[in-house]
């Protein structure tokens, strides 16, 4: 039984994939209803304000198999709500399905969940079975999980240097790095996160539009740093009507329900900081608030180094062209407490992917 379940829990977690990152800020969850060793039926959370996998799931069986809910195994990769939000309890849909079975890969750690999903299903006299796969299906949510267990954005730093360290070099003219491959990868990298994070030096000297459209998905809200708002009105995420927010000391017009579907917002939004108080963990807060689950920090050095020493980092994706040496010019951040998950290369361009060390 062992085997089956873990078989069936990775179709579950193969479903939940598919949602990227348009389920967010819920998470990717897939289930998948097996009866006798056939599956029946199939779902996931497709998008936000959308039915849960479950109900996807259920509602999939066929009309000729529909007699046979109340006799199979229902497995789901994440544990189902036991709240009203957008949708209803998934552990009720459950319950009055009369499934005997359920098999859970992970708990939920959303304080409206966390267990109570599973106590309601024991409490119906259904067998639950929780922890199958467990590891693979925290991976996949682990933006949501670091989101509600560290009460941070999960934060992944970007870059792209030469062979010799350096990010730019010493002219005005904009050195590009990475390759065209690779610039296609940076922008799918910008669809599977909520938000997309640059200082002040990055937008004036680059204007970089900040949308992923080498990539199809969803677009990240832009996030700004300019302390003084020195930054001219005609830069390009200034003036394209897109979700912008700039982080900033002089004013602040910003509130949660600016970032909800329905709101008639004009962009850019300001949201106030002070000086005398870390940056990064200011903004970690706002976001935080504001309910954006990650953040991919893109640049430049002197930031990307802010969360490198503050220890606020989860990811690092460093782009290494090693045909290119600039010789002089500004040197690449510092990793510190990295630990090396993946490495490939494409044409000149060497990806490596890093982890932070949990232990420090």
């Amino acid at each position: 039984m062992e085997a089956a379940d873990e078989l069936y829990m990775q179709r579950c977690l193969q479903l939940a994939a598919l949602a990227g990152s348009h389920a967010a800020p819920n998470p990717m969850v897939g289930s998948v209803l097996v009866h006798e060793g056939r599956i029946i039926g199939e779902g996931y959370h497709k998008a936000y304000g959308g039915p849960h996998a479950e109900p996807e799931c259920l509602a999939s069986v066929a009309e000729s198999d529909r007699g046979l809910i109340s006799s199979s195994v229902l497995y789901v990769s994440l544990e189902p709500c036991a709240h009203y939000g957008k949708t209803p309890p998934c552990a009720d849909l459950i319950i009055e399905n009369k499934i005997p079975r359920v098999v859970i890969g992970c708990r939920d750690p959303f304080p409206l969940v966390a267990g109570k999903g599973m106590e309601k299903l024991r409490a119906a006299g259904i067998e639950v079975r929780c922890g199958v796969l467990e590891a693979e299906c925290r991976e996949i949510n682990r933006r949501f999980f670091h989101f509600h267990t560290a009460h941070r954005p999960y934060v992944v730093l970007k870059w792209a240097q030469s062979g010799d360290n350096r990010i730019a070099g010493t002219g005005a003219d904009r050195v590009y790095i990475s390759n065209e491959y690779t610039n296609r990868i940076v922008h799918k990298w910008r669809t599977e996160e909520m938000a997309i994070l640059v200082g002040t030096h990055t937008a004036m000297n680059d204007d970089p539009q900040l949308q992923s459209r080498l990539w199809p998905g969803r677009q990240p809200v832009r996030l700004l740093v300019d302390r003084a708002l020195k930054l001219p009105r005609t830069l390009k995420i200034l003036n394209d009507g897109l979700p912008t927010i700039v982080f900033n000391e002089r004013q602040h017009d910003l509130s949660f329900e600016d970032l909800q579907p329905h709101s008639k917002r004009l962009w850019p939004a300001y949201y106030q900081v002070t000086h005398d108080v870390s940056l990064v963990q200011q903004m970690m807060h706002a976001l935080y608030a504001l309910h954006i689950q990650s953040v991919l920090v893109e640049g430049g050095a002197y930031l990307l180094q802010s969360f490198i020493d503050e220890d606020t980092w989860d990811e690092a994706r460093v782009i290494t062209n090693g045909n290119m040496w600039l010789g002089e010019g500004l040197q690449a951040p510092l990793l510190k407490n990295a630990l090396l998950q993946h490495s490939e290369t494409i044409f000149t361009d060497t990806i490596r992917t890093y982890r932070r060390h949990a232990g420090n």
